[in-house]
């Protein structure tokens, strides 16, 4: 009697995938142990057809490895919802546009509850959909930002997969977005601060906070003045930009970032570092870390103490509510 097939073995498999000298006979292997009963643990029978599936899909053998995913699906009823969503990106690549979308719009409250569920734009990417993948991680992170901030999670360990959930959906959406070639937006932005923050978290968890670079008013208005195309990646007016760093710090520390900073710029420093070099955003980055040993303004201050910004206002009067705005 044949060997039975493992999970080693399937992983095996799996690694192999089209790029084996046989392809073809890694998915007989597959399908022919889950016709005779040989999968070693039943509860594998699904993964093997969703292995199988996967070969034949990058061997662009579309229809047979929809019947797989099809398959893999009623043998795993209780925990199919990776599996759903091949089976729906296979039914948009093979045409079937309205099953397609039908199949992976049942399953797009994941992108809110289930930090596996960007899997689900990346169907609808490599179908051809990636306008409508924006679209869903555009409402998805909206839904959440907003629920982070206006209800109370249950657990601290709630909060970080919130907090590393708003990360990925935020990173995903700001990468499609620059595949599509679309200009900068809010959400682009606060990808891009934290990205930064986390960065600069790694970098430093033992060189004092993790900063932001913030501009003052006067600077603020005079860094715009001298630079107008910097106009694409700031917001228009200075409440929005200093409301924004805020909602960023927020962010970051629901990220597990205890100590962070912003580090005030002007435009005569920013100046002198640049020299002729065009002032763009990686300009921008290496300034701030220039900048991370003096100046930093320790995040957040007291609710009564005078507020981050410099506006002289007591914090929970300034910047506290812009975070929740």
């Amino acid at each position: 009697m044949p060997d039975l097939l493992t999970a080693d073995r399937i992983d095996e498999i799996g690694a192999l995938g089209s790029g084996s000298p046989d392809p073809a006979a890694l998915v007989t292997e597959l399908v022919s142990a889950v016709d005779e009963g040989r999968v070693a643990d039943p509860a594998d029978t699904g993964y093997a057809l969703l292995v199988a599936a996967d070969i034949l899909e990058q061997a662009g053998d579309l229809a047979d490895a929809l019947a797989l995913a099809t398959r893999a699906i009623a043998e795993q009823p209780d925990d199919n919802t990776y599996v759903r969503a091949v089976r729906g990106g296979l039914l948009l690549r093979l045409g079937r546009v309205d099953e397609g979308l039908a199949e992976l719009s049942e399953l797009r409250p994941l992108l809110e509850t289930d930090p596996d569920g960007v899997h689900l734009v990346d169907k609808l990417t490599e179908a051809g959909h990636a306008e409508m993948a924006v679209e869903w991680l555009t409402a998805a992170l909206d839904a959440m930002v907003d629920r982070s901030r206006t209800h109370q999670h249950e657990s601290e360990d709630a909060q970080d997969t919130a907090a590393a959930m708003i990360y990925g959906l935020a990173q995903r959406r700001h990468d499609l977005r620059e595949e599509l070639g679309l200009p900068h937006d809010e959400h682009d932005t606060l990808a891009d601060r934290l990205r930064d923050v986390a960065s600069h978290a790694a970098d430093a968890l033992d060189d004092g906070p993790a900063t932001l670079l913030f501009w003052p008013k006067p600077a603020f208005d005079a860094l715009l003045a001298r630079w107008p195309a910097l106009a694409e990646s700031y917001p228009s007016t200075w409440d929005e930009h200093r409301a924004q760093i805020e909602r960023a710090l927020v962010d970051a520390s629901g990220l597990g970032g205890g100590d962070l900073g912003v580090v005030a710029g002007s435009v005569e420093t920013l100046a002198a570092f640049a020299g002729a070099d065009p002032i763009d955003e990686e300009t921008l980055d290496e300034y701030a870390d220039s900048l991370d040993d003096a100046g930093i303004t320790s995040w957040p201050p007291g609710r009564n103490d005078a507020c981050w910004c410099g506006s002289g206002t007591k914090y929970k009067k300034c910047c506290l509510p812009r975070s929740r705005a």
